[in-house]
């Protein structure tokens, strides 16, 4: 401990007390005529990222913002990710004044808006828009029923700038006098085709986005970010088990599908912890197709989790 001192955390402990690497993100949501305003947010992140009945990311900002008032009222939004650029990171922060209206931000608006693949598919629905210029976008809902959220109004009673209430939600909706969480639901993840392939294809430091990295408010003058570099990749550590490891994993499975020898052998680089929640979806992956037996061959099938992606090339 010689070599640290004790920082008590304040208020905004991500911003007054650590240094805290965060994304750069423009949340699009509808006003209420309906047209897209955007406002700069950071304070988001992954929230169900497997085993639920979808997937989510979670989204805090001021109760009284437009952000927040906007996905009160229509559930939607869109999570627009803009590359490293200081024009594009000078225009996020002229963005970020609390307060403005969105005719406001949204005046001389340079980026180029455009309808996203909701809006596509559903040409009679009306979703905020997406902004060409991103690297990658998400589009999503908002589960407001999630504890209890669905009770939330807005607008605020008229001369407040914050809700007063004798309680407040948890983790979704309004959550403190002058914060709000929101568990979106990802509807779809729209990416440029140069990252898609990375994704798909496989993964190279020339393949990654220009991803700029904001650390918040640190004085009273500057928004402070660090500029994109290329990604160092650092080789995973490689162990394998035995095909006869795999093998009794695989035996104590209460099903009646098969595997080959040579099917265990693609999987002795699973880590052993792994090894019953990965049979197990191979085991439902072939149950579903009717498949009793699995080979190396349906192991290649399984092993690809961007096939449905590469059908559609």
């Amino acid at each position: 401990m010689k070599d640290f001192k004790n920082l008590e955390p304040k208020d905004n402990f991500y911003q007054t007390s650590l240094f805290f690497p965060m994304p750069v993100v423009l949340v699009g949501t509808l006003t209420e005529n309906g047209k897209t305003t955007f406002g700069p947010y950071s304070l988001l992140a992954p929230f169900w990222v497997a085993g639920k009945e979808c997937y989510t990311m979670i989204l805090e900002c001021r109760n009284s913002s437009n952000t927040a008032q906007n996905i009160i009222r229509t559930g939607k939004c869109s999570l627009n990710f803009l590359p490293d650029d200081k024009k594009y990171f000078k225009q996020e922060v002229k963005m970020g004044w609390p307060g403005d209206k969105p005719e406001e931000k949204m005046k001389d608006f340079p980026l180029t808006m455009e309808d996203g693949l909701r809006k596509e598919e559903d040409p009679n629905g009306i979703y905020p828009q997406i902004l060409a210029e991103s690297f990658q976008v998400v589009e999503c809902t908002w589960l407001k029923g999630l504890d209890g959220a669905d009770q939330d109004s807005v607008p605020l009673e008229e001369g407040k700038d914050h809700y007063e209430r004798a309680s407040y939600h948890n983790f979704n909706g309004i959550t403190s006098p002058y914060g709000a969480h929101f568990v979106l639901r990802i509807d779809k993840i729209l990416m440029k085709p140069k990252y898609w392939n990375t994704i798909v294809n496989g993964v190279t430091a020339s393949g990654f986005p220009r991803v700029p990295t904001d650390f918040g408010y640190r004085d009273s003058k500057n928004f402070w970010y660090s500029r994109f570099k290329k990604p160092h990749g650092e080789l995973l550590p490689q162990r394998q088990t035995t095909i006869s490891s795999v093998r009794y994993a695989a035996d104590r499975l209460q099903t009646d599908v098969k595997f080959t020898d040579d099917a265990l052998e693609k999987l002795v680089r699973v880590p052993r912890i792994f090894l019953p929640t990965v049979l197990k979806g191979c085991v439902k992956w072939a149950e579903e197709n009717n498949i009793k037996v699995i080979t190396a061959k349906e192991m290649d099938i399984i092993n690809d989790k961007r096939s449905k992606e590469k059908s559609k090339k």
